[in-house]
């Protein structure tokens, strides 16, 4: 009796444990099919309406910069990629080669003209290299159309690139001469080609507003979100008068991210100019920064920032059309 207990015991302690094991797999297996279903499923049906926002997303250009050429988007794929999850998007399309003055006004004006077509009240800018401080001037003199600033790469506290240029082609020289006519014609090309030929092109006076002397005139105009530390962060939000804009900003810090990119060696070259600094090529990561700072160090350089050439970015960092949407969605969340 005692011996039949004792294996009656054993018997049902090991079943026990056997069953265990079993409902455990079953569920582990369970589980890791229902993760592989929901990987097939699209996107789309997990981010409807992540990057929504409340006013509309209007995408500003930099220097030489377009809007379009033929199926060439200057934010490549990152157009699409914002509406597709519930974003209302403008591609504005300033003159490729100005001062930020002149690219600002051309901005209020087609903000102005966005706000009539969609019936919003303000729009959310973000600005890529020139169209950085291009952004902050609009915010700056029309603060009652603006409900956000983002700076992608910007030139908010100057480019050693732009003051070498200036350097070695000064004033009335034969080398200015020659750069400001290949320049500007070059400047003239894209907005024919973008449909944009009426605007103005001055190729030195945008080199001069990305100067750190023009930027540091500017700034003391229109000192908006800009750090008053050598690379801290800046006011997140200003009111002006009873019109509050919030600043945000990001930007890469690094060169050669794709072997495939051709733009990459000419990018790695002028980073020498920033004397080992850290910057993408063109602006240098503490004069990228404005307002609340995202990150000033992706594994990107200033072309990447946009999702160009034609895609052809890092493979081991943040896809930039994943930082897009990812802002999106943090001005959704915070109301804009």
């Amino acid at each position: 009796m005692v011996t039949t207990d004792i294996c009656a015991f054993y018997f049902n302690f090991w079943l026990d444990r056997l069953l265990e094991k079993y409902m455990k797999k079953s569920f582990f297996n369970w589980l890791a099919a229902c993760l592989l279903a929901f990987s097939f499923l699209p996107v789309s049906a997990f981010a409807s309406g992540y990057t929504q926002t409340r006013y509309p997303i209007v995408l500003v250009h930099g220097l030489l910069g377009f809007d379009n050429i033929g199926p060439v988007d200057y934010f490549y794929g990152v157009t699409s990629a914002l509406r597709r999850d519930g974003a209302k998007v403008y591609v504005v399309q300033v003159s490729a080669a100005n001062s930020t003055e002149v690219r600002g006004e051309q901005l209020v004006n087609q903000i102005k003209q966005i706000l009539a077509v969609s019936g919003a009240a303000k729009v959310n800018l973000i600005g890529h290299s020139h169209g950085s401080p291009t952004s902050r001037y609009a915010a700056s003199i029309r603060p009652d159309l603006v409900a956000s600033v983002t700076s992608v790469g910007g030139v908010n506290k100057g480019s050693a690139v732009a003051d070498l240029i200036l350097g070695v082609a000064p004033a009335g020289s034969v080398t200015r001469s020659a750069l400001e006519t290949a320049v500007n014609g070059l400047a003239k090309v894209i907005s024919f080609l973008t449909g944009g030929s009426s605007l103005q092109q001055a190729s030195i006076e945008a080199a001069k507003s990305l100067s750190t002397a023009g930027t540091l005139k500017f700034n003391a105009t229109h000192p908006q979100g800009v750090p008053t530390t050598a690379c801290g962060e800046g006011a997140y939000s200003v009111t002006k008068g009873a019109h509050k804009v919030n600043y945000y900003s990001w930007s890469g810090a690094k060169t050669m991210t794709n072997l495939l990119d051709i733009s990459d060696p000419a990018l790695a070259l002028t980073s020498l100019a920033f004397g080992g600094a850290k910057n993408d090529g063109l602006v240098s990561s503490c004069s990228s920064r404005l307002g609340r700072v995202i990150r000033d160090d992706y594994a990107m350089n200033h072309l990447d920032e946009v999702n160009q050439a034609i895609g052809l970015v890092n493979i081991f960092e943040t896809n930039p059309v994943t930082v897009f949407r990812q802002q999106a969605n943090r001005l959704k969340l915070a109301g804009l």
